[in-house]
C-alpha cells in the first residue's frame, strides 16, 4: 500500500467520524492559508477531497488533492471533539 493510499483511506475515516478537524493549509492555486483553523470535510472522491473552511464572512467550499497532504501543503493537525 503507498504512502498516498494511507493518505485517502485516514481522510475518509477522519470524513465518516469526525468531519470536522484543525488544519494547516498552504495553497497556491487557489491561495489558501489558513494555519490552526477548523474546516468540515465535506465530501471524499477518488483524486480529491473538499472541505469547507468558516474563516470568512460566509463559508467556502475548496478542492484539495490528496497529494498536497504529501507533500506538506496540506497538514491535518486534529480532529477537534465536537
Amino acid at each position: 500500500m503507498t504512502q498516498l493510499d494511507l493518505i485517502k483511506k485516514k481522510v475518509a475515516y477522519l470524513y465518516s467520524v469526525s468531519p470536522k478537524v484543525h488544519v494547516n493549509v498552504n495553497l497556491y492555486h487557489p491561495r489558501l492559508v489558513l494555519k490552526n483553523d477548523v474546516v468540515e470535510i465535506k465530501g471524499v472522491y477518488k483524486n480529491i477531497f473538499t472541505i469547507e473552511e468558516y474563516t470568512g464572512s460566509s463559508p467556502r467550499i475548496h478542492s484539495v488533492q490528496y497529494v498536497d497532504i504529501l507533500t506538506g501543503n496540506f497538514e491535518i493537525i486534529d480532529s477537534p471533539q465536537s
